[in-house]
């Protein structure tokens, strides 16, 4: 591999936000029109990423390319991978009631056919910060890694949530830059200037500074091996459940625990925004907004290039 190339970014785009409503994608968030998936690719640009692979389904290929990837082809390398329902092990028989693909993970192994090279995986509907794309890029243009350390972003709890209802994070144990484990804390709320968990009437309170997974991973393409692997099992397990979903962190789990591969963590001190809930959406507006008017992103990203 050439010691200069720069990674690949892998945006998981297929998804249609229930709690949202639409495709909230490619709803307007910047001054100049643009949605939040163009300041991620903006900054993976100006971090020294070199291709772009979109995660989408087949059914708005043409809507995402008039949208997207036509504007943004001339300064970067653009290709499209499908996630559907029946991109399965054949020998697994796909119940005929399954009516959407199988999550997260199942979305990263739709591009394991193109991505040669290390990669970055992230959500379209989250706004991560140049500061993230930088750190990560750094890290993934390093020559001397082994193959089965990988790495993720992680960002302090109190820089992830919204005012509008609660959130999910993957609250990260590291010891020594390295994680060993994520725990998935489901209700996660902003009262004043304390943080919760709330389960089950409880409320574990968290500190501000925790570090969580914002499904800003670092691969090397040796994990799309484990992660098949792993969907196999998943699929022998509860391939017949209707709404059963392969999350990204079920094969990174397994890897922790087995020990066959490590995570360096790479911190960060941005501010996530993301469109949970209708509400986000004035709110991320304002966001971005404010770094455009502080000088950090010009009001039309595309004629900045």
């Amino acid at each position: 591999m050439n010691k200069n190339k720069g990674p690949t970014l892998l945006i998981m785009a297929a998804g249609l936000g229930s709690r949202y409503g639409g495709i909230k994608q490619l709803d307007q968030i910047g001054p100049g029109g643009e949605c939040i998936m163009e300041y991620s690719i903006f900054d993976a640009i100006n971090a020294g990423f070199e291709k772009l692979v979109f995660v989408i389904k087949k059914s708005f290929e043409k809507e995402f390319s008039q949208k997207i990837s036509n504007k943004w082809e001339k300064f970067i390398e653009i290709e499209h991978v499908f996630q559907e329902i029946d991109d399965v092990p054949k020998t697994f028989n796909l119940p005929p009631d399954r009516k959407k693909p199988w999550g997260t993970g199942h979305a990263v192994l739709s591009a394991r056919h193109i991505i040669r090279d290390p990669f970055t995986v992230i959500n379209a509907d989250d706004f991560y910060g140049l500061e993230a794309f930088k750190v990560i890029a750094k890290q993934l243009k390093q020559n001397n890694i082994p193959e089965n350390e990988h790495c993720l972003v992680a960002y302090q709890l109190n820089n992830t949530l919204s005012d509008f209802g609660s959130v999910s994070r993957g609250i990260c144990t590291v010891k020594n830059d390295f994680l060993t484990s994520i725990i998935e804390a489901t209700h996660i709320i902003k009262s004043d200037t304390i943080i919760y968990n709330e389960t089950n009437d409880e409320k574990q309170i968290l500190p501000g500074d925790t570090l969580v997974s914002m499904n800003f991973w670092g691969f090397k393409p040796s994990v799309f091996d484990i992660m098949l692997e792993e969907f196999e099992r998943f699929l022998s397990r509860k391939g017949n459940d209707l709404t059963a979903e392969f999350f990204i962190a079920y094969p990174l789990d397994k890897g922790l625990q087995n020990r066959t591969f490590n995570f360096k963590v790479l911190k960060t001190n941005e501010k996530w925004m993301g469109v949970t809930y209708l509400d986000d959406k004035e709110y991320i507006k304002r966001g971005v907004l404010q770094k455009v008017q502080a000088g950090n992103y010009p009001t039309q990203l595309v004629d900045s290039f």
